[in-house]
Parts: structure tokens; sequence; C-alpha cells
């Protein structure tokens, strides 16, 4: 009997993200109850613990260092879970931070694709064929225009959002996975072809996503859902996982 392929998930992340770490194992555990692939996960880390643009400048500077150690374990895929990191450092910035951290796995002799969890919200919109988006987020109000104006530099047009206003990257992933279930109920949903549950790699929301969806009867996804897709896609491996919504339906 063959044994099942062992994939290895790579993370950079902040050093106070704590969620990352928990939802794209969840997702990628779910996973195994359909296709044989299997999954180990590990991680390096950034010093980060205020969500400001100042400290998510100078934890960007220290990728580099995350993408070799990665590396040094021969990770399949290598994801930057961090989103508002690579939209403060510049509009387009995640096809730079990508191209540069795949150069450090080669230069690694250990080549693997990279993952910004910024690109995959960006292309997971995309996949979906949404234009108009509506999203909540944690961030003060300057971050979550910059997210905005990311978005719209992209294509994308955001109707509406709701900042939460938490700066403390902890307090951030302390909230309840559900609490995104009745916050969004104060978005503008209409004429928007999708909603962003969590434009947060640290704000839980995995077990709102479906609920939400099946509420507004609109596709909805996160930052968590986006970059477990686009890490799939990046394996060339089948993006069905029942539970977390239309863009890990398999259909795209």
């Amino acid at each position: 009997m063959q044994a099942n392929k062992i994939i290895r998930i790579g993370q950079i992340v902040p050093s106070s993200n704590t969620t990352m770490e928990t939802e794209i194992p969840q997702i990628l555990r779910a996973r195994e109850g359909l296709y044989p692939e299997r999954f180990t996960f590990h991680s390096s880390r950034m010093r980060m613990k205020q969500v400001t643009a100042q400290e998510l400048q100078r934890m960007d500077s220290d990728s580099d260092r995350c993408a070799l150690e990665l590396s040094d374990a021969r990770v399949d895929v290598l994801g930057y879970a961090c989103l508002v990191a690579i939209m403060s450092m510049g509009l387009g910035y995640h096809r730079v931070s990508e191209q540069r951290l795949h150069t450090r796995t080669l230069e690694n002799n250990a080549a693997a694709p990279v993952v910004t969890s910024a690109g995959a919200l960006v292309e997971g919109i995309k996949a979906l064929g949404a234009k108009k988006v509506s999203l909540l987020t944690p961030y003060m109000k300057p971050l979550t225009r910059l997210v905005i104006d990311y978005l719209e530099n992209e294509g994308i047009e955001v109707v509406d959002s709701i900042s939460l206003e938490i700066a403390d990257n902890l307090e951030v992933a302390n909230r309840s996975p559900l609490a995104p279930v009745e916050i969004t109920k104060q978005l503008i949903t209409h004429n928007v072809d999708a909603i962003i549950a969590s434009a947060c790699v640290q704000m839980p929301s995995l077990q709102s996503v479906q609920i939400i969806e099946d509420r507004e009867n609109i596709p909805v996804l996160s930052s968590s859902i986006a970059t477990t897709y686009q890490m799939l896609k990046k394996l060339g491996l089948p993006t069905r996982i029942d539970g977390f919504g239309t863009l890990l339906s398999g259909a795209y």
C-alpha cells in the first residue's frame, strides 16, 4: 500500500500571531478527509506586537531570514502570513515580496513557491469574479484605508468597511471566531459580489464564513481561506474543502 504524500506547509508569521497557525491547519486537516495528501506545518517568526505602520515595516525586513529558515526544512510552499504588513509597504508590493522570498529559497537550493496573504486575498477575490466587496478588519482606520487603497489599486472596489480599531495584536487573536457573524450584519452588502469576513490574518473568523455566506447568499472569504486556496493552487492540488465558503468549493 502506497503511503500518502506528506506536504510541508511553511509560514512566516508575526511573533504575536496565533491564528494562521490555527486556521490553516484546521482547513487542511478537513481536506484530508477528501484527498490522500497529508500536511505538516512549520513556522518562522518576525517580531511584532502592535499593529502600527512603523512596526509592520520593521517586521517585514525580517522576512528574508524567515524564508531561509523555512527553506532549510525544505517546505513545499511558503506563506507570508501578514496581510497588512505587505499592504503597508506600497501598492502591489505582494509581487515584490513573493519574488524576493522565492529568490531566497532558490539561493538556499530549496526552491519553494511563495504566497503572501495580501496577494492571496487579491487573487481569491479575482478567482470568484468579484468586482465589489465589503470587508471587516480589526485595524485602526488608517490601516484599513491602506487595505482599501491596495485592493482598489488591483481593480477591486470596496463598497463598505468596518474597522474595529484594535492595535494590540494579541487582543485581536482573542476575539471569538463567531464574532464576525453579527458584526458583518452592519456591512452594506447590496450589489456587493463578496464579503471579506476578516481582512486580517490574526482576527479569527473561520467558523463564521459559511454562516455568513448562507445568510447573505453571496461568497464570503477570509485571509486564511484565501491563503490556503492560493497555497493549494501553487501546489497543483484540488481546492475543494467543504464548509469554508465558495472559494474552497472546488469550483475555482
